[in-house]
């Protein structure tokens, strides 16, 4: 046998893994960079939300949701959508679609808490506004970075 052959052989999986894992760190990597948007630009639209007004007062308790608040529950859930976004890219013969589909029905499951949260109009206006503030973010980023290329 020839070394030069053994060394060819050995190399064509491992430049596929190299390939695919390049491909994950890439994946993570703008979705944390899109986490990180999603965090501030909710966070900005809950300001502007109590400045106009909005108390975001939950009467189960009384307490008002801090802004802070915002941006840790924000900051968790888009971290948990990537790693959804990696597993669909790991297992999954079309991830981009697969995503897209999972991260909308998530989404319209997340507005059914602000409408039974027994807040005033203004704040369940506020909350259902500030679910799709995030979406807006993750959503299409993700789905643009699962997309395969047809080299």
């Amino acid at each position: 046998m020839n070394s030069m052959n053994d060394t060819g052989v050995v190399a064509g999986p491992a430049s596929g893994r190299t390939s695919h894992t390049h491909r994950l760190r890439r994946l993570a990597g703008t979705g944390f960079i899109a986490t990180l948007a999603a965090m501030v630009a909710t966070t900005l639209a809950a300001a502007l939300a109590q400045a106009v007004g909005v108390d975001f007062e939950v009467p189960d308790g009384g307490e008002t949701i801090p802004l802070a608040g915002f941006a840790v529950v924000t900051g968790f859930f888009s971290v948990m959508g990537i790693v959804i976004a990696v597993a669909l890219l790991r297992w999954s013969a079309r991830p981009a679609n697969r995503f897209v589909w999972t991260a909308v029905s998530l989404t319209a499951i997340s507005m059914v808490p602000p409408l039974l949260s027994g807040a005033n109009t203004a704040t369940t206006t506020a909350l259902l506004g500030l679910h799709l503030v995030p979406a807006t973010v993750m959503i299409p980023t993700l789905a643009r970075s699962l997309r395969t290329r047809t080299d």
